[in-house]
């Protein structure tokens, strides 16, 4: 399978989603046009992109994981989550809106960031580990989008599409991973004032802090390190929500603030 994969074929794969992202023109699920891609092409791919976007001079801001319940890894018939990188170029602000004709099919999720103090360990990096390179935790929503038609995809498809990921918006509260417990924080997403969604940490991996070890323990297995100053983003407390020009989203985290993200077309 790798020798017919060749460099030549995850370059063309690669093209194929930055073009789609560019275009905002979704393309067909790649395990159909491209059917012998397995998560180690996808991972290449991601790269791929990646590296051309800091060739432009944007630079890494962190990572988000994905996939990160249970039920979304028997979804997609795996039994670990993927990551995505958060770039530069991908925050977004609370006080400006969003343009939806800027993406593709574009959804939100609610999650609690991670904002690291310092360095994690590459490798046999436990919770304890988490907890003391954090400096705070705040309350995030993730933007994600699909270059694929429909969101039809399996994990090969997202994972080359750099995890699905598109931005995410930061609140302004700041509080010490110690200072609370990060498994029971309940979460509810408001949508022009009505509740849409609702969950709470603990949906990821039992506890978000599980999450953000395992990237560090993932990433570390490429050459990668989770920096100082790098938002993690550990996965969702609760299913996607689809956005409209229109919405106005606020995420409130109980004993964690709120953070906004608006859209227009």
């Amino acid at each position: 399978m790798g020798v017919m994969f060749s460099d030549t074929l995850r370059a063309e794969v690669a093209a194929a989603l930055a073009d789609a992202e560019r275009s905002r023109v979704a393309i067909a699920p790649l395990r159909q046009t491209w059917p012998e891609i397995d998560v180690v092409d996808a991972y290449e791919i991601q790269l791929i992109n990646i590296r051309r976007r800091l060739a432009r001079g944007v630079s890494v801001n962190g990572h988000k994981v994905g996939l990160s319940s249970k039920a979304m890894q028997e979804m997609m018939g795996v039994d670990e989550p993927d990551y995505g990188h958060l770039l530069s170029d991908m925050q977004v602000r609370s006080g400006v809106p969003v343009r939806v004709s800027d993406y593709c099919t574009p959804r939100v999720e609610v999650e609690v960031g991670f904002i690291l103090g310092a360095a994690l360990p590459t490798e046999g990096c436990t919770e304890d580990d988490v907890i003391d390179a954090t400096e705070h935790v705040a309350p995030a929503i993730e933007l994600i989008d699909s270059r694929i038609v429909d969101w039809d995809i399996t994990i090969a498809d997202t994972i080359a599409d750099n995890a699905s990921s598109a931005g995410y918006v930061l609140g302004d509260e700041r509080v010490r991973p110690t200072d609370l417990d990060l498994r029971a924080i309940e979460a509810r997403l408001l949508c022009n004032g009505d509740q849409v969604a609702e969950g709470r940490s603990d949906a990821v991996l039992g506890n978000p802090v599980t999450a953000v070890a395992w990237l560090a323990n993932k990433v570390g297995s490429f050459g990668v390190t989770l920096e100082a100053g790098h938002v993690i983003l550990p996965g969702s407390v609760h299913r996607a929500i689809d956005v409209h020009p229109g919405d106005d989203f606020e995420a409130v985290f109980d004993g964690l603030g709120s953070v906004r993200l608006t859209f227009t077309d």
